[in-house]
């Protein structure tokens, strides 16, 4: 995904800009690149390429990598921990969907 604005300021509040390499990502998760890869292969997270085709990861795809690393620090097979981490973000897309959909069809108050 680029990111959505080209104003400079702008990328460092950017979740999605794809800031960081393989190797500055891998020594800020405390994890190596070969990791990084597993979870590309697994559909977990897909990094953006630079011109040069070296993978660039953002920060809200180091969180996501992040929640997968606890997993597999916990014993969890990386293949699995990918799974409940999509399935978690299902998860949370769906009550925050859900909470909308509440406040939308919340009865007004009865008129005086």
């Amino acid at each position: 995904m680029p990111p959505r604005s080209t104003r400079p300021a702008d990328k460092f509040d950017d979740d999605d800009y794809p800031a960081y390499t393989m190797g500055r990502a891998a020594e800020m998760l405390g994890t190596t690149p070969a990791f990084l890869r597993a979870l590309g292969e697994n559909r977990l997270i897909t990094p953006l390429r630079s011109d040069g085709g070296h993978r660039r990861y953002s920060r809200y795809q180091l969180r996501i990598a992040a929640r997968a690393r606890e997993l597999v620090d916990q014993g969890t097979k990386i293949e699995d921990a990918c799974r409940i981490v999509v399935l978690e973000d299902q998860l949370e897309e769906a009550q925050r969907i859900n909470e909308e959909l509440r406040a939308d069809h919340t009865p007004a108050p009865p008129a005086a």
